[in-house]
């Protein structure tokens, strides 16, 4: 079996593609779901972000990756990459770092990445191995993270949106800003504009609680979704991040807006994957529209001051590669060495009992211990001597070279001749 990784990102693809290929809300699970019950796919993870789909995967064959995957997106030809055992290690470990992220060491990954495990263990997709990979992938992040300055100054998406507003013709503290959505990402948004200390903020949502706890925590004011299209005039700034698979502002909304400002500029971000704002918003005159790729280029300057500190990480992530793949060697030889102790164990316990039988009905004590010692040799060595021999018609010169290894000749000692049957000795 190998370990595969398949998937799509900012750097592979535009956004009208990953969006296809996204899954969230209740999509993740149900994708989840369809994986777990693949039959060519022994172990599997989906990790699906606004930057990145992307399936890890024990598989005979990697190419059932991207069945399962075109199945549920379409075609994406050229668009896909595809890691196999240490190269697919290395990527989820620069994935979980921050060094494959749109903004060099954003922390949210991690998170994402640790969802991805905790859904996938939940519906039981994942077996021993994954399981060992993700648990060091989180000690290879955490320690990346804390030996170098990979994640200094955090810097994600959210935080960047909100520094090209304040950058833009939007003062925000003279501003009203509306957020669309309660989760991660609009989070982040509002704890950074309440840091801006913007002037008005408004929350909509299409549950209602989750944007009043939102609002309540940020000093923000909560609409219910459905209210939208009422109060977008009122935005100076909008920032929308939802499940949502369809755009949930449409031109037509922002065009009347527009109308009821009297032609005000609106500036517009959609940090959604899928987009939760129509395209053709971005040719109306005075609405100015950024996507998740348009962010891109404005995270361009915190990637040059990161570079030295994420040449640091990868050497840690280059070693750590090699270590993981030292301990899934190990851990792979545990079993056969266990079944070489049982067995051992299980000869020594019958003929022992055997001998302690003899010994009791009056056998002379050297007779038992000198057909102790003879049993339990001709019991141990009849399956390497019965392989080495099959080997020997086969011309399997390996096993000779193993058994070499094992079994190093003992000086001066010469071999009396063989019996004709490698039977314990009668009682």
């Amino acid at each position: 079996m190998t370990l595969w990784v398949l998937g799509l990102n900012h750097q592979t693809a535009p956004v009208e593609l990953r969006e296809r290929a996204a899954f969230g809300g209740d999509a993740l699970p149900r994708a989840m779901e369809s994986l777990r019950q693949s039959p060519q796919l022994a172990e599997a993870v989906l990790l699906s972000t606004c930057n990145r789909t992307e399936l890890y995967a024990v598989a005979e064959d990697g190419s059932a990756l991207t069945r399962w995957l075109e199945d549920h997106a379409g075609k994406l030809d050229g668009y896909l990459y595809q890691h196999a055992d240490d190269d697919a290690v290395r990527h989820l470990f620069r994935v979980a770092t921050g060094l494959d992220s749109m903004v060099l060491g954003e922390p949210q990954i991690l998170g994402q990445v640790k969802d991805a495990w905790a859904l996938a263990h939940d519906r039981g997709a994942i077996g021993q191995q994954l399981d060992r990979l993700f648990q060091q992938t989180f000690s290879v992040a955490k320690r990346a993270r804390t030996d170098t300055r990979v994640g200094a100054n955090p810097v994600s998406v959210a935080s960047t949106a909100v520094r090209v507003a304040q950058d833009s013709f939007a003062r925000l503290e003279d501003s009203t800003v509306l957020l669309v959505g309660a989760g991660e990402t609009i989070e982040l948004v509002a704890k950074h504009l309440s840091d801006a200390r913007v002037k008005r903020l408004l929350i909509a949502n299409r549950t209602l609680a989750h944007a009043q706890d939102l609002a309540s925590r940020h000093g923000g004011v909560a609409l219910p979704l459905a209210e939208l299209e009422r109060h977008l005039g009122e935005a100076d700034v909008v920032f929308s991040a939802t499940a949502a698979r369809e755009p949930v502002i449409q031109q037509r909304h922002v065009a009347d807006a527009l109308r009821n400002r009297r032609h005000k500029p609106m500036l517009l971000f959609d940090l959604a994957v899928p987009r939760d704002i129509d395209a053709a918003v971005g040719k109306l005159g005075d609405a100015y529209l950024y996507t998740v790729d348009d962010m891109e280029r404005a995270v361009e300057e915190n990637r040059r001051s990161r570079r030295e500190a994420a040449a640091e990480a990868e050497a840690i992530i280059n070693l750590q590669v090699t270590r993981y793949q030292e301990n899934l060697r190990a851990s792979q030889l545990q079993a056969p060495m266990r079944q070489l102790r049982a067995f051992g164990e299980a000869t020594r316990a019958e003929l022992l009992a055997k001998a302690r039988q003899q010994l009791a009905h009056g056998k002379p004590a050297d007779e038992v211990l000198e057909q102790l010692a003879h049993g339990l040799t001709n019991r141990l060595l009849h399956p390497p001597t019965a392989a080495l021999r099959q080997a020997a018609l086969e011309g399997d010169t390996a096993i000779t070279r193993a058994a070499e290894r094992l079994f190093p000749a003992v000086p001066g000692y010469h071999h009396p001749v063989a019996r004709t049957d490698d039977a314990d000795p009668a009682p």
